[in-house]
């Protein structure tokens, strides 16, 4: 064979053989490549799982402190309120029994009018003086009702019986203020506005327009102006209306006085 064609077969074989050794290396290095990235693509995913998984367990963590917070919140409002109902309670115990006793003494009015008329204008003045010294709700009726049971005291033709039961209605009623919840309109100057009325111890207003709320105070005797409690009111009012679920609702109090 021609040395020149030994020569041409040879440098054939090796080109074929490099190529083929190119292709190959080519081939894994594609795997190698596919790996790798395969493998980075499954780390991020991996961490942007675990981002995720982080914020969730941060916000559930942030949930829960809050619903502790509030439950804590609730927890010591609703003992306040026990305390406060239940000294609600003994007093109107104290004054059932003074109503009953009172009560008991009927059959015997009619023998006794002659102290007893004393007693019951007595109890009519401090009805009175109670009515103007309180908290400035329903006014009209309340002093109304002072007019009638005045001009029924001095009425001959109503038996002296009638009139005591008449004057016991009446501190039921004012009784029965100090324990409801109770929506009205009336005034507060010259404008127009819905009271909410909380027992006894509370007493706010709102516009009809609802751009200002307000509440009495007692310390001052006059109507203060608190845009602050509008949220709460518009509220509290709701409930009071059955518009809404009974809830807790936030009311103007009177700051506790040194004693």
């Amino acid at each position: 064979m021609n040395p020149k064609s030994k020569y041409t077969i040879r440098s054939a074989l090796i080109t074929a053989c490099a190529g083929s050794a190119f292709i190959v290396a080519q081939a894994a290095y594609s795997a190698v490549t596919d790996t790798v990235k395969a493998a980075i693509s499954e780390q991020t995913k991996t961490e942007a799982a675990a981002v995720a998984s982080q914020k969730k367990i941060e916000q559930l963590d942030d949930e829960a402190s809050k619903a502790v917070a509030n439950y804590r919140q609730m927890i010591t409002e609703a003992q306040s309120l026990k305390e406060y109902n239940a000294q609600i309670s003994e007093q109107v115990k104290s004054q059932d029994a003074q109503i009953a006793e009172m009560t008991q003494q009927i059959g015997e009015i009619e023998t006794t009018s002659r102290e007893v008329l004393p007693l019951m204008n007595r109890m009519l003045e401090t009805l009175e003086s109670f009515i103007v010294l309180d908290t400035p709700f329903l006014t009209d009726e309340r002093t109304g009702r002072i007019s009638q049971l005045k001009a029924m005291m001095a009425r001959a033709d109503v038996s002296t019986s009638e009139k005591y039961r008449r004057l016991v209605e009446a501190y039921q009623i004012e009784v029965e203020y100090g324990r409801t919840l109770e929506v009205y309109q009336g005034k507060v100057g010259d404008k127009t506005v819905e009271f909410l009325r909380t027992g006894r111890v509370s007493l706010m207003y709102r516009t009809l327009d609802g751009k200002e709320t307000g509440y009495w105070d007692t310390s001052k005797k006059d109507w203060v102006v608190d845009n602050s409690y509008r949220e709460p009111l518009n509220k509290a009012l709701k409930v009071a209306k059955k518009q809404a679920a009974p809830d807790f609702i936030e009311v103007a109090l009177p700051a506790p006085r040194e004693v």
